[in-house]
């Protein structure tokens, strides 16, 4: 009896972990395994979302290859995915500079630059058009009262800044977000590095150089990650509401696209055929950011 306890128990300790992991990975498999797969399936068939499916091979991603619309709204996702994870981390590892520093009413501060990370982005997309507005905006208006008529413009409606305008409401949703991250990293650096330094006669620069930013790798590899991922992922909502992408496809994303494509042309296995071509954009990009981000410096 002993013998076949103590085997049970060694069964069990051997296969815990795996059992513990196991909804998990239903659930992944459900959601993400299964769904992609499905979308390669009907990528390679003619399909309106009702009928019958027409196996045509590959000839859907021939045509996704061809439009000359997708590939525009491709590069400007990638001309989102590029600059918005840059700002929102430039600016959220500047305040959390600032949020470290003991200063009075330093909290509601704090409080202030997180709370829009909190709101939707459909909620964040419709403040924001009031605020670029042409006639009643208040960025126009507040321009208007500082006497800079020329600068006032109609945001949302030209092609040439329409997509920036739209890139700079992502980064004032999130950039509080990411201070949050980097203010955590910062707090978690041991205040004898800096005390060492200084009696070495290191400057407040040299320390920034060689102590805080080799302190804050892992943070700064992991909120790039994240804001690459929601720029990728998160356009959708904001760009919609705002400019539905226009004018003239000037902010039409690729999700934009490549819904319009599902459910206005009801071409179902394009738009599934450039779905596939996203994610796989999306992963080469990811891939090679996470190299650059994670190399070894001392390698030779």
């Amino acid at each position: 009896m002993r013998r076949v306890e103590k085997l049970r128990t060694n069964i069990f300790d051997r296969y815990f972990g795996y059992i513990m992991c196991l909804p998990a990975i239903v659930l992944f498999t459900l959601f993400v395994i299964y769904p992609f797969l499905k979308g390669f399936y009907i990528s390679l068939h003619r399909w309106d979302g009702l009928g019958e499916m027409e196996f045509i091979g590959f000839k859907n991603y021939s045509f996704a290859f061809a439009d000359s619309t997708f590939w525009k709204t491709m590069g400007n996702t990638f001309k989102y995915a590029l600059v918005t994870p840059i700002l929102k981390n430039i600016l959220g590892f500047a305040l959390a500079m600032l949020f470290v520093q003991k200063l009075k009413g330093m909290s509601l501060l704090r409080v202030c630059t997180y709370i829009p990370y909190t709101f939707s982005y459909v909620v964040v997309g419709v403040l924001w058009c009031w605020i670029f507005n042409p006639t009643f905006g208040l960025l126009n208006g507040l321009l208007r009262a500082l006497g800079l008529e020329g600068w006032i413009h109609g945001w949302l409606s030209d092609p040439k800044v329409a997509l920036w305008a739209i890139v700079t409401v992502d980064v004032w949703k999130c950039m509080g977000f990411h201070a949050v991250l980097f203010m955590a990293g910062l707090q978690g650096i041991p205040q004898e590095y800096y005390e060492a330094a200084a009696i070495d006669g290191a400057s407040s620069f040299q320390q920034f150089i060689h102590i805080t930013i080799p302190q804050l790798n892992s943070t700064i590899v992991t909120s790039m990650l994240l804001a690459i991922t929601g720029a990728f992922v998160n356009n959708y909502d904001v760009v919609n509401v705002m400019t539905a992408g226009g004018p003239y496809h000037s902010t039409e994303v690729g999700l934009i696209y490549i819904m319009n494509t599902a459910f206005q042309q009801n071409n179902m296995g394009k738009a599934n055929a450039m779905s596939m071509i996203l994610v796989a954009c999306v992963m080469v990009f990811g891939f090679l950011q996470l190299k650059a981000m994670t190399r070894d410096e001392n390698y030779e």
